[in-house]
C-alpha cells in the first residue's frame, strides 16, 4: 500500500496534461442545506472547464430551493435529489452511482464540499493527478499547523490520522478532506461499502487497502468558513462512528489486559513467597495463558467475526501470544530486578508498549483472511 505526495505545483506545469483528459473527469458535490457558496462554486468550475457537475442535494431545507432550480439550469450540471437527508455517505454513493451508469468510459470523479473550502484551482490540480494515476485515490491535503485552524478540526484530524497509522500503517496528512479524486473503477467498489454518514469517508480510505489501491496526496490551501461553523460533521457522534471497528478492538484488548494484569497480582501474591526468584516468570505464564483464551474468542466472535475454521486461526493466535508473552516476562523480569520492586507497575508499562505491536500482526497475519485490512469490516455496518 503506497502513499504519494505530489510537490512542485499542479502536474499542468509540467506539460502532462490535455483539455479532452480534464473533460473526462467529473465533479461531485454533495449539498445539504447551501448557501449562495455553492453557486459561486459551480460557475467557477465551469470556467475551469469542468463540464460535467453532479450535484446531489441530500433533502435541504424549502429555502434552498432556489438555489437548487439555478444549478438545474447552469449548463453541464446534473442535480439529484434526496426527499429526506441521509447523510454525506448516502449522498456521495448516489453521485457515484449516477457517475458509473453515465459515463462508462469516465476517468473518474473529483468530490468537492458545497461550502466554499476548496478552490476551483485545488480542484483542478486533484483532478490532473487524477488523470495522471487514473487507477490510485486523491487526497488534497491541508496543512494543520497554522494557529487559525479551528479546534475541532485540529483535534479531528489528529485523532483519525492516529487511528489510520494504527490501522493500517499509512500515514497520511489529512485524512478529514472532502477534496478527493475517485477512479471510475473505485467507485463502482466504494458502492459496496456501508455508511451513510461522515464515517463513510474514513471507509473510503480504509477500502484502498482492501481493494489494494494506492493514495496520492496534493496540497491544497487551508480554507475555513467562519470557523468551520457550516460543517455538518459531529465531533462525538461521528467519531464513534468512524472508530467503531478500532474501538471494539481496544475494548477488547484492554479488558483482556485487566483479566491479564488482575490474574498476575493474585498469582504473584500466592506465588512470591513460594519461589522469590521465579514468581515473576511463572505468574506471567498463568496470566496470560487465561488472559489470552479471553481475548482470542473476544476478537474471533465480535472483533474480526472471523467465519475461518478456528484451529487455523488459533494457532496462528497462539504463536504470537507466545512471542509476546516471553517478550512480557522477559521484560518485567529485567526491569524487576533493575529497579528492585514494583512488578504490577512494570508490567503494565511494558505490555503498554506491546499492545500496538499486538494490533499490527493481528491484523496482518492471525485474522489476515477476515480482515485483511481493518476496513474490510465496512461491509457488515
Amino acid at each position: 500500500m503506497s502513499v504519494l505526495f505530489v510537490q512542485n505545483g499542479s502536474l499542468s506545469e509540467r506539460g502532462c496534461m490535455s483539455m479532452a483528459d480534464i473533460e473526462r473527469v467529473s465533479i461531485v458535490i454533495p449539498a445539504y442545506n447551501p448557501d449562495e457558496q455553492l453557486l459561486e462554486l459551480v460557475w467557477k468550475l465551469n470556467r475551469e472547464s469542468f463540464d460535467d457537475i453532479i450535484i446531489v442535494n441530500d433533502g435541504s431545507s424549502a429555502a434552498c430551493a432556489s438555489i437548487f432550480d439555478t444549478l438545474d439550469h447552469i449548463s453541464g450540471c446534473t442535480v439529484l435529489r434526496h426527499e429526506q437527508n441521509g447523510g454525506k455517505g448516502k449522498a456521495l454513493k448516489t453521485a457515484f452511482s449516477h457517475y458509473v451508469q453515465a459515463h462508462p468510459d469516465g476517468i473518474g470523479m473529483i468530490t468537492a464540499d458545497a461550502d466554499g473550502q476548496h478552490r476551483p484551482e485545488d480542484i483542478r490540480k486533484t483532478a490532473e493527478e487524477l488523470v495522471e494515476q487514473p487507477e490510485s485515490m486523491i487526497l488534497g491535503v491541508r496543512d494543520f499547523s497554522g494557529e487559525d485552524i479551528p479546534l475541532r478540526s485540529r483535534f479531528g484530524n489528529v485523532l483519525t490520522k492516529f487511528v489510520v497509522k494504527a490501522a493500517s500503517g499509512m500515514k497520511l496528512t489529512d485524512t478529514q478532506t472532502g477534496l478527493r479524486g475517485i477512479p471510475a473503477a473505485f467507485a463502482k467498489e466504494l458502492l459496496e461499502v456501508k455508511g451513510d454518514g461522515y464515517e463513510f469517508e474514513m471507509r473510503m480510505i480504509m477500502a484502498c487497502r482492501t481493494y489494494k489501491r494506492s493514495i496520492a496526496e496534493v496540497t491544497i490551501e487551508t480554507i475555513y468558513m467562519d470557523g468551520n461553523e457550516s460543517s455538518h460533521f459531529h465531533p462525538i457522534l461521528d467519531s464513534i462512528k468512524i472508530y467503531y471497528v478500532f474501538l471494539r478492538f481496544l475494548f477488547s484488548s484492554l479488558a483482556s489486559f485487566v483479566v491479564d494484569v488482575s490474574l498476575f497480582a493474585v498469582f504473584s501474591m500466592v506465588f512470591k513467597a513460594l519461589m522469590p526468584m521465579g514468581f515473576i516468570i511463572l505468574s506471567t505464564v498463568l496470566a496470560r495463558v487465561l488472559s489470552s483464551l479471553f481475548n482470542y474468542f473476544v476478537n474471533r466472535h465480535v472483533v474480526f467475526r472471523s467465519k475461518q475454521y478456528p484451529a487455523r486461526t488459533m494457532v496462528k493466535y497462539y504463536s504470537l501470544a507466545a512471542v509476546q508473552m516471553g517478550a512480557s516476562a522477559g521484560g518485567v523480569y529485567a526491569l524487576y530486578h533493575a529497579t528492585g520492586g514494583h512488578e504490577v507497575p512494570i508490567k503494565i508499562a511494558v505490555d503498554s508498549l506491546l499492545f500496538l505491536l499486538s494490533f499490527y500482526i493481528q491484523r496482518n497475519w492471525v485474522f489476515k483472511r477476515e480482515a485483511s485490512y481493518i476496513g474490510r469490516e465496512v461491509n457488515h455496518y
